[in-house]
């Protein structure tokens, strides 16, 4: 169990940021939003590709910034299922 993002890394490892997220069942959508207390809010642009697990396939995944703005992650970014 961790409480802050930084207790996840291991040491040389950097973070790009963080947030929260949930799945919208109604919408079948994963929605992620917000930020990290320690590393701010993901930074998109260090991003090449997105690993999704694969019980996500299909799925769109949506990030929602704090000025209400979106990015849809799965049509912007190359993804690969693990």
């Amino acid at each position: 169990m961790v409480t802050l993002h930084r207790d996840l890394l291991m040491p040389h490892e950097q973070c790009l940021g963080g947030g929260f997220y949930e799945y919208d069942y109604a919408g079948n959508v994963l929605l992620l939003s917000g930020k990290s207390f320690d590393y701010g809010p993901p930074r998109w642009s260090k991003i090449d590709v997105l690993l999704i697990p694969e019980a996500y396939r299909g799925i769109p995944v949506i990030y929602r910034d704090h000025w209400g703005g979106e990015l849809i992650l799965t049509t912007e970014y190359a993804i690969r299922y693990y």
